[in-house]
């Protein structure tokens, strides 16, 4: 049975890295929410062998990911309380192995895949990096009709994981070379890899983002119309997580698109708000869509652009 000190141990992962998710993680059922911990915290410590490689090269990186998959399946050993803890918790919750794998295949992708051609390649790292998470997530939510949830599991963790890609294209393109915006949809709006290296802003990205912000919150539309196949007592904390991500999009379309001078956050005091007002919210109304969309008010409309030409420099707002 996993101990406490390996619960204490994951939850400060996830306070650490992980702080958007960990305001809805407090929401959870204690039976689901030291779960949550762990598999957050298994998660971050597959991630930061790419993403922090401290100095390990390819090889060494691979190794590593294939050490920490074989400790996650339970065939070999391990005294990392996380991982032990992960293969504990596999075993418990019927995890299904085959989106370990998955997952720990995406991590490997990170190594030497750093562009994406089509967003048809990036869903299929995204069923690793994303929707295996929301799949080993309803298994430990323990839902009563698996079949009706995941599929919109598997949504609303590739709208997370997309709009962490689109907040995230400075950080990812300065500190580890990576584009996770389809250069399809880039060649579309005549914006090229150098271009973001540059973090250039101009009209041309700006409609880029438009795009895949638009796609994301169709996963987020799929994603939240599926909450209400989960069970009662996890509920509003599943939807408290995609209004709290969803809330992003709100940011960049505060700064006019330009996530390349500044990475949107949400402050605090803002999580808080969206905290309360979900809650308050949800006391009156069990509908999981209905208050998603109340709350998420504007989520989805683009911001009228009065004067401005496609290739005038950004009006940037703060939060």
């Amino acid at each position: 049975m996993v101990d406490d000190e390996q619960v204490a141990r994951s939850k400060a992962i996830q306070q650490r890295t992980g702080k958007t998710f960990h305001v809805a993680t407090r929401l959870l059922p204690e039976r689901v929410r030291e779960a949550t911990y762990v598999l957050y915290a298994f998660f971050r410590v597959a991630d930061e062998v790419v993403d922090d490689p401290g100095g390990r090269d390819p090889a060494e990186q691979r190794a590593e990911l294939e050490r920490i998959r074989r400790a996650a399946l339970g065939q070999e050993p391990t005294d990392d309380p996380v991982l032990s803890a992960f293969s504990e918790l596999r075993v418990e919750y019927g995890i299904d192995d085959r989106d370990v794998n998955v997952f720990v295949d995406a991590m490997v992708a990170d190594i030497d895949t750093s562009r994406y051609e089509t967003y048809e390649e990036l869903e299929a790292y995204m069923d690793g990096s994303a929707a295996a998470v929301g799949r080993m997530m309803t298994a430990v939510m323990d839902p009563d009709s698996p079949e009706n949830a995941l599929p919109h599991a598997t949504a609303l963790g590739e709208a997370f994981q997309l709009t962490n890609f689109l907040r995230d294209v400075r950080e990812d393109v300065l500190e580890r070379d990576r584009i996770y915006l389809p250069k399809t949809t880039l060649s579309e709006h005549g914006v090229t890899e150098a271009q973001i290296e540059s973090l250039r802003m101009d009209g041309g990205f700006e409609a880029a983002m438009r795009t895949e912000l638009r796609r994301a919150e169709r996963l987020y539309r799929e994603g939240v119309a599926g909450i209400k196949y989960l069970p009662k007592d996890c509920q509003l904390a599943v939807l408290l997580a995609a209004v709290l991500y969803a809330d992003h999009h709100r940011l960049i379309r505060k700064r006019n698109y330009d996530v390349l001078s500044e990475t949107p956050q949400l402050s605090l005091s803002r999580k808080l708000y969206l905290l309360a007002k979900t809650r308050w919210k949800w006391s009156w109304n069990k509908d999981p869509d209905a208050v998603f969309r109340d709350v998420a008010a504007g989520f989805g409309e683009e911001r009228p652009r009065p004067g401005r030409g496609p290739h005038d420099p950004p009006a940037v707002g703060t939060d």
